[in-house]
């Protein structure tokens, strides 16, 4: 089928029609446009001194060529991704809750989760999670003594600036690349197979786009905000084993162990001690006889 007898309007509602009726992707061309590439081929390239626009490269400074995304590490945007954990020994859970809400709030921030065990026998605890802008990190982990015994704080941090610099220049040159398939949709007369490839095209390459803003969008929400998991417990409590005595009864139980041990250890140290006691008093008798003899 040929489009060439058509009038110019009812191609262009026919166009409009198949745009409109489109969803985003990203990869080829019309063969007749981009004959050096196949259909396999990656559909963005970049190569030193070129910004890849729809397949063709254009000399860097020209009219129609894309700014290029800084490479210099100095001029890259800090994107670190900050989160944290803390474990706090408190001596009221209530109240080292409402001390963590506090300091969220003043911290500027917001509690994201939270969950409480208080039932059975087990030590009370809960463990809530912080959202806060990220420079105001530091004056939250600062403000957890007070709460109570802090025991451990674990910090990490995931830079993610060489993702988002990538990321950024795919979605420019994919904006290139969207609008010269428009460009073609717009002037393209031939065979319909041609244009509903193209049409395939321009679906995938705004799907494309769509997915890497999305990422962008992420990245941007988890470098502003900084998470910190503050998990506060009570003291355990001083109970035996199960089938004990309790505490006190096994504190007595323990102090005649301890007795009835040393009473053994006195009794296996005779057999070193009555030996050794024999000879010294041995040696004395002979001393003393030896001395009465020599003094008559």
């Amino acid at each position: 089928m040929n489009l060439r007898p058509l009038p110019a309007a009812l191609a262009a509602i026919f166009l409009l029609g198949c745009d409109g009726a489109a969803s985003p992707l990203y990869r080829q061309r019309a063969a007749d446009e981009m004959p050096a590439r196949s259909p396999a081929s990656p559909a963005m390239e970049m190569t030193p001194g070129l910004v890849a626009t729809g397949g063709q490269g254009v000399e860097e400074g020209s009219p129609g060529a894309m700014p290029q995304v800084a490479n210099d590490p100095a001029a890259m945007p800090s994107m670190v991704i900050r989160t944290g954990q803390a474990t706090i020994e408190v001596d009221s859970l209530e109240v080292a809750v409402a001390s963590v809400q506090a300091l969220a709030a003043r911290s500027g921030g917001y509690i994201a989760n939270s969950q409480m065990h208080t039932g059975g026998v087990g030590v009370r605890s809960a463990t809530l999670e912080i959202r806060v802008p990220s420079q105001r990190f530091d004056a939250l982990i600062t403000g957890l003594p007070p709460i109570g015994k802090v025991e451990s704080v674990n910090v990490s941090a995931q830079d993610v600036g060489e993702e988002f610099t990538d990321v950024t220049a795919r979605v420019a040159n994919g904006r290139r690349l969207e609008q010269r398939l428009i460009d073609l949709l717009a002037t393209r007369t031939g065979k319909l197979s041609d244009v509903l490839a193209i049409e395939r095209e321009l679906a995938r390459v705004r799907e494309e786009i769509e997915r890497m803003e999305g990422r962008l969008r992420y990245l941007k929400a988890h470098v502003a905000t900084s998470s910190l998991t503050v998990t506060v417990h009570e003291p355990g409590p001083i109970v035996g084993d199960e089938g004990s005595l309790g505490v006190i009864g096994e504190a007595f139980r323990q102090a005649w162990r301890n007795f009835v041990g040393f009473v053994a250890g006195l009794i296996s140290s005779l057999g070193v001690v009555l030996p050794l006691g024999a000879l010294v008093v041995a040696g004395v008798w002979g001393l003393r006889k030896a001395w009465r003899a020599r003094s008559q």
